[in-house]
């Protein structure tokens, strides 16, 4: 019986790393004991997340706890726990809670499964067809479903199998290279592609935007269009490109399909009519879609800008006010409550780790070294990226990932002369895409691995091949339509 979520060997890891910091290994020249402090109970905090010592919900606890007993942040004892909660203030993980209990009406309305069906209706004829199906719904869910693994181990993937087991396709028949392996290699390419396409499509994006405007002294303040607007054209490339690539890479034996166009119609017929609670979520999705992109504020004006959390909000208020969700459907979105508190602790350490000055203090020292190799700020650059994406290869969590390196990441192309914006998307982009590498990337990496259509090998050839179009596409096409765009 199991009676704790403690992992002892991870946890004594994560305590040895934060004593060794604190005690053991001098505070350097130009940091105050605090920051290095604050440091030492990041660091152990990130170990934990990797380690997976408790749950991340449980490791924020802890982190909360931690900052506001040790007094890194002010020795006021009453300062330092609003300090240690003042990450709960921060409106942008509050649009990532919301946002998730508003995609379980994707779920519970079966307007997912339909849209996903309705794609392969069209477009089902060929394999490569149900590829681009799969696709294209993971692209219109995805501006509302923060969390990646449920919209890509979730849905798509559900829709996947059965579309695979309707031809017989299947690791236990050892049948996978029919149909399912082309199939599962795609659906997770996708994921995350769309990952980086919207702030809402996946819970750290927000962090990443906290963590550009503290950087930047909020000078810069990438909102939900601008983001949107940015990875609009990369981001469409890289959705046409990834089955045609896993195509020539691994071809399905399978290349004719018409039998998934039948099969997909056939699912809709049996879904019958679309019902009021589907009709709901779609004028609530095209709400919030209009809202967030600042559509009034466009036609009418800056008086007509509503916050996109606010927005969130609005179309939660919508859907329990229509009955389509209930409190009780709120209540047990555990993993809208689980990214609340764990996202309000990081936030808090990484903004008071900036506010600290060690950020700055460790974004100086890279950028040195680097500008030392004598190349110009674009050369500097593709070696600062190329080193933040291939490190997410000892990663297990795109989280703890960003968390630990993407603020010293930044500060250090801004100190190598990188336009501030131009850096900041191309990071960003980066932080959701390096999910394409291994088979444990990120949540939705161990559900699709773990149907067994693809062998660890295939997984991670075919996701080194798709880093380096995805990345020299985002750099490139990216790079070329900010300028256009006039972000840099």
């Amino acid at each position: 019986m199991k009676v704790t979520d403690v992992r002892i060997f991870p946890g004594l890891i994560s305590i040895a790393v934060i004593l060794l910091l604190w005690f053991f290994i001098p505070v350097p020249d130009g940091v105050s004991d605090n920051a290095w402090h604050l440091l030492a109970l990041f660091v152990g905090t990130v170990v934990a997340i990797i380690g997976k010592a408790m749950p991340i919900g449980a490791v924020g606890i802890l982190a909360i706890t931690s900052v506001a007993l040790t007094g890194v942040t002010s020795d006021n004892p009453s300062i330092a726990i609003k300090d240690a909660l003042s990450g709960f203030s921060n409106s942008l993980i509050w649009l990532i809670g919301i946002a998730i209990i508003i995609s379980r009406g994707l779920v519970k309305s079966g307007l997912g499964n339909r849209i996903g069906y309705y794609f392969i209706s069209v477009f089902g004829k060929k394999t490569i067809g149900i590829g681009y199906a799969l696709a294209l719904s993971e692209l219109v869910i995805a501006p509302v479903t923060p969390s990646n693994t449920a919209r890509g181990g979730g849905i798509i993937h559900t829709i996947m199998k059965s579309i695979a087991t309707s031809f017989n396709s299947s690791p236990e028949q050892g049948t996978s290279r029919k149909i399912g392996h082309y199939l599962a290699l795609v659906n997770y390419h996708i994921n995350p592609i769309t990952s980086a396409m919207f702030i809402t499509a996946t819970a750290p994006n927000p962090l990443i935007v906290k963590l550009i405007s503290d950087a930047t002294g909020s000078s810069i303040n990438i909102t939900w269009g601008t983001w949107a607007l940015a990875a609009l054209l990369p981001g469409l490339v890289c959705i046409a490109l990834v089955p045609l690539v896993v195509y020539l890479i691994y071809p399905p034996e399978i290349k004719s399909t018409p039998d998934a166009k039948r099969y997909s119609q056939a699912k809709l017929k049996d879904m019958g009519k679309m019902s009021y609670n589907e009709k709901i979520m779609i004028g609530v999705f095209t709400l919030l879609l209009t809202l967030w992109a600042g559509v009034p504020a466009m036609l009418f004006g800056p008086d007509y800008a509503v916050n996109t959390t606010a927005v969130a909000f609005l179309g939660l208020s919508i859907l329990l006010i229509s009955g389509v969700l209930s409190w009780d459907d709120v209540l047990k979105e555990k993993s809208a409550w689980d990214t609340v508190i764990w996202f309000s602790a990081l936030v808090m350490m990484a903004t008071y780790l900036n506010k600290l000055g060690l950020v700055e203090w460790f974004s100086h020292i890279m950028g040195s070294n680097i500008d030392r190799l004598g190349f110009g700020w674009i050369t500097s650059i593709v070696i600062l990226v190329a080193v933040y994406f291939y490190a997410h290869y000892f990663f297990a969590s795109t989280t703890a990932h960003i968390t630990a390196m993407f603020a010293a990441f930044y500060g250090a192309g801004l100190a190598l002369g990188a336009p501030p914006l131009y850096l900041g998307l191309l990071l960003a982009g980066a932080s959701s895409l390096m999910m394409s590498l291994t088979h444990y990337a990120t949540g939705t990496s161990p559900i699709i691995f773990g149907s067994s259509y693809v062998s660890m090998k295939d997984w991670w050839l075919m996701g080194f091949i798709m880093s380096i179009v995805n990345l020299s596409v985002w750099g490139i096409v990216g790079g070329l339509w900010w300028k256009v765009l006039g972000y840099w």
